[in-house]
């Protein structure tokens, strides 16, 4: 190989890495309008309008989420996928994306004071 062809390979290398690392699958991409149906079928009926039917103090709204440190996709998703005391766990019924379009709901609506 003769040094342009070396420079050619390097620029083509160097532009497939830079794309890659700015390249986001709209799989990934968060469906809020998505995770609202979610909520209304799967948990509205513990949490309508953010509220919590079982235990008062453990509520969606943004006070309690970040008392509790759930007020971030994150931390929202783990507590969806795995539960917790008299919460149930969705990573059966849900899938990885549902889980996340829920939470990301469910922060939204907090955010917006549940209007």
């Amino acid at each position: 190989m003769n040094i342009n062809s070396n420079k050619i390979i390097l620029i083509f290398l160097l532009a497939f890495i830079v794309l890659n690392l700015n390249f986001h699958p709209t799989a990934l991409a968060l469906d809020t309008a998505n995770g609202a149906k979610i909520f209304n079928v799967h948990c509205a009926g513990c949490h309508i309008n953010g509220s919590n039917i079982v235990r008062r103090g453990k509520n969606l709204k943004l006070k309690a989420l970040k008392r509790y440190e759930m007020d971030s996709i994150e931390a929202i998703s783990s507590i969806v996928a795995n539960g917790k005391n008299n919460m149930s766990a969705y990573k059966d019924r849900l899938t990885e994306q549902e889980i996340q379009n829920v939470s990301a709901y469910v922060l939204e609506q907090a955010q917006k004071g549940w209007r």
